[in-house]
């Protein structure tokens, strides 16, 4: 069993697993699980979970499961639970034979109840809920007894085989574990162990119309699956002396929790509510629309998933609750994609050049290097013909002092290409420019004069007449506010949708080189981004290119600037 100097561990959940290790805690064994709930796509901060559980078997020479915890048949489909093992295989995860569901263990689990009401230790209370919260209490004030608290055993054996037949309706009887009513801990405050859901289950069918609580079914089911470290987000911190409880009222192997922050990204939300409220109610295409924080969305974005790898290594683990910039996360993907992405040529917003002193149908293919942090990938041949297309932004009639761009009278590099300098402007009867005519210098064939004049621009063109049409989406983030459920009491967060999410281009023109492009494949569009080709409506005949993300870098320019 591979172990480390807790001195040197990266994190303290890692240092006490190797603290556990040298003292032989568990036989020196290490295993994890990831146990995904499947009502909703799994998202970012998920993705932290998966790399943790996922990583520290992998760095302790362990063992990790994945478990469904599925107690909760109203909110759960088929369809989460095919896309949750999609993006945990997509993210470079795997468990082996060890795919295991919380309803696995029912049969045991509801065993379990019955030794807890035969040792005095549970009771059937029909309280509406209600009541029950009337007689929790409060954080200063204790909770009172239930007046079916001293139910017998016999009786309360009775009911939840009653409950478990489907005699009583949903909300007419759950089964409480007996603890203490007055604990200053809410959670100890005689919990729920069962309630009555009468809805089918996408595995077990209608054999159960009861189903255990999380919090009774998350450490039984780790114990039977011989978890040793048991890691959760801090919401369960104050549950863990529940979760103590059962295991030891239980006499059950006893795995140890351990707690850590959950992540919260700037300019998103990752609230299942709120994400399975903006698909339903169209603010965005479904679960995969790329401006989801879903691992399918960002997958689909274009997202490598070694940048979302790199992403959860960077920002480590934590006890503390706090929020990252997502400028982290778009500097681990641009970090990636600039070692591996082609480099092409598009135009987002096209104007036409023509370049008066070349002569009509000639086409000049130029060498373009595919990628210049990768040698091996070689480079393209690309057409140079009269009639270009370059951005409306590269261009400006009466530019200001620090516009260095093309203007009349200006001349520019064109990338890999020639020096152009515009000569006159066309526009139509409204006054917009529809035409810039230029001439080329052909001496100055892959970028630089004989004469050692310079130039202050480049810009990127393709060929008019060897240009491919593509759609293009153009997507930024969904909220405009660092955290969009921090507004004014009152307030909406959908409120602050950004109404520029996405913007779509209809007519792009992109270099003839991507006439094949697949779907999936991601691309450098130089000084524009990186984009992919859609995995689902880029098609042969319509090609659609979603921008994963600008090439402008806000998080390095912050970390420069901390070096300085």
């Amino acid at each position: 069993m591979a172990t480390a100097d807790p001195s040197t561990s990266t994190d303290f959940i890692r240092q006490a697993i190797t603290e556990d290790t040298q003292s032989d805690r568990f036989d020196g064994r290490v295993h994890t699980r990831f146990p995904p709930e499947p009502n909703g796509y799994l998202h970012i901060g998920h993705a932290t979970s998966i790399c943790l559980n996922f990583g520290i078997a992998k760095d302790f020479d362990g063992l990790c499961n994945l478990r469904y915890d599925d107690t909760n048949p109203a909110k759960e489909e088929e369809e989460y639970v095919e896309s949750q093992r999609k993006d945990i295989h997509w993210l470079g995860f795997d468990w082996g034979d060890r795919e295991f569901y919380a309803s696995d263990y029912f049969d045991q689990i509801y065993e379990y109840a019955q030794k807890l009401i035969r040792d005095g230790k549970a009771y059937v209370d029909s309280l509406s809920q209600e009541e029950m919260r009337e007689h929790r209490g409060t954080l200063t004030k204790p909770g009172t007894d239930s007046p079916h608290r001293n139910r017998s055993a016999e009786e309360n054996l009775d009911m939840l085989e009653r409950m478990r037949q489907g005699e009583f309706e949903e909300g007419e009887a759950v089964l409480r574990a007996k603890i203490d009513m007055a604990s200053p801990n809410l959670n100890l405050r005689d919990p729920v162990l069962y309630r009555i859901i009468k809805t089918s289950h996408i595995r077990t069918d209608d054999k159960w119309c009861i189903y255990p609580m999380y919090d009774f079914a998350h450490g039984q089911s780790d114990s039977l699956e011989g978890i040793t470290h048991s890691l959760c987000t801090m919401e369960y911190e104050d549950h863990r002396p529940l979760y103590d409880w059962f295991l030891d009222e239980l006499g059950l192997y006893h795995p140890r929790q351990i707690e850590f922050a959950r992540i919260n990204l700037s300019h998103t939300m990752l609230s299942k509510r709120m994400l399975l409220q903006l698909v339903n109610e169209g603010h965005v295409s479904g679960w995969t629309d790329p401006r989801m924080p879903t691992l399918a969305g960002m997958r689909r974005r274009g997202y490598p998933p070694e940048a979302i790898r790199d992403f959860c290594d960077t920002i480590g683990v934590t006890k503390n609750n706090a929020v990252t910039d997502i400028a982290v996360l778009q500097h681990c993907v641009r970090d990636r994609l600039n070692k591996t992405a082609q480099r092409v040529m598009g135009v987002i917003n096209p104007l036409k050049v023509v370049i008066e002193n070349m002569p009509e149908g000639e086409v000049d293919w130029l060498d373009a290097i595919n990628n210049p942090e990768n040698p091996e990938a070689g480079s393209r041949k690309v057409p140079f013909s009269r009639e270009l297309y370059i951005e409306q932004d590269d261009f400006m009639e009466d530019p200001p002092r620090k516009f260095f761009r093309l203007g009349p009278g200006r001349e520019v590099r064109l990338r890999y290409g020639y020096f152009i300098k515009c000569e006159s402007v066309v526009k139509d009867d409204a006054g917009n420019i529809t035409e810039l005519r230029c001439t080329y210098d052909p001496e100055t064939r892959g970028g630089s004069a004989p004469d050692g004049r310079k130039v202050k621009a480049t810009l990127h063109w393709v060929s008019a007449s060897h240009a491919i049409n593509a759609e293009v989406r153009l997507y930024d983030h969904m909220f405009t506010e660092w955290d969009p459920t921090d507004g004014p009491k009152g307030s909406d967060w959908k409120d602050v949708t950004n109404p520029e999410s996405l913007v779509t281009v209809a007519e792009a023109k992109l270099e003839p080189s991507l006439a094949d492009a697949v779907p999936g494949t991601q691309y450098q569009f130089e000084r524009l981004g990186y984009f992919v080709v859609d995995s689902e409506d880029s098609t042969p005949e319509h090609l659609v290119f979603n921008r994963t993300v600008t090439l402008r870098d806000t998080w390095a320019r912050v970390q420069q600037a901390g070096k300085k």
